[in-house]
């Protein structure tokens, strides 16, 4: 039996590329579409409120939203036992804590899964960046997506400094000069972090891992947000095995 999903921010450029794919697959159903905008997208109409999921049997909810708004959708969905895939960035640990509360307080009826990243090149670039650390501990991290992007870094970019604080051999820490303010980027325990908003851009990011004589560049490119949809229809068919909260990619793909 295919299952049944309703998309968050179906209105949206992920949200009507999400429910095109939704629709496409044989192993799901789209039957419900949200957002506060309105509208129709691929035969439905857009509801406005969260309720039209329960009221379509939906088991999976889809939220590409925004940052302000997506905790509360996810919150909502976990208090109505529809599970979440969500793509929508920005979360701080503290919000993924009170994720896991609020599951727990449910009684642990749906799940959820949240990744900085769908895209599958962009989850083995995070792996091998995490890999190389361990012997290359000088790092820096250029991201670049499209100037509708409405946090930065992105969620990618700290998932890869994380991981890569967390896995490198030993501390780094390079030079803070600065002769215009902000020229070196953010700074995530020595590894420096750079974002660029521009048009023409989707999701880009290249990590520079530096040692004595070298470097090595390991770099990922979205051309088009079809990119992301491998890992969502992925994540929307596996969500229901998986108890409780779970973060990244990674953990579907066994790395």
């Amino acid at each position: 039996m295919a299952v049944r999903v309703g998309v968050l921010g179906a209105s949206g450029r992920m949200g009507r590329t999400v429910s095109a794919a939704v629709a496409a697959d044989p192993d799901l159903e789209l039957v419900a579409a949200v957002d506060t905008a309105g509208g129709a997208v691929e035969g439905l109409e857009v509801a406005r409120g969260p309720e039209a999921l329960t009221d379509a049997g939906a088991e999976v909810a889809v939220d590409f939203t925004r940052p302000e708004a997506v905790l509360g959708n996810v919150l909502w969905c976990v208090a109505n036992g529809v599970h979440a895939v969500v793509g929508t960035t920005g979360w701080t640990p503290a919000d993924l804590e009170r994720i896991e509360a609020a599951i727990d307080e449910a009684g642990r009826r749906s799940n959820v899964f949240v990744a900085p990243n769908f895209a599958i090149g962009a989850v083995l670039m995070m792996h091998f960046a995490e890999q190389a650390a361990r012997f290359l501990p000088a790092a820096e991290i250029i991201e670049l997506h499209h100037d509708g992007k409405v946090d930065a870094p992105s969620g990618t970019a700290m998932t890869t400094a994380r991981r890569i604080a967390a896995t490198r051999g030993g501390p780094y820490r390079g030079p803070d000069g600065e002769s215009l303010e902000g020229s070196r980027g953010g700074d995530h325990e020595g590894i420096r972090i750079h974002s660029v908003r521009l048009p023409g851009l989707v999701a880009h990011q290249e990590v520079i891992l530096g040692g004595p004589g070298q470097t090595l560049s390991i770099r990922h490119d979205s051309m088009d947000r079809s990119s992301f949809m491998p890992g969502v229809l992925l994540a929307v068919k596996e969500v229901g095995n998986h108890p409780g909260l779970t973060v990244g990619l990674d953990r579907l793909l066994g790395l």
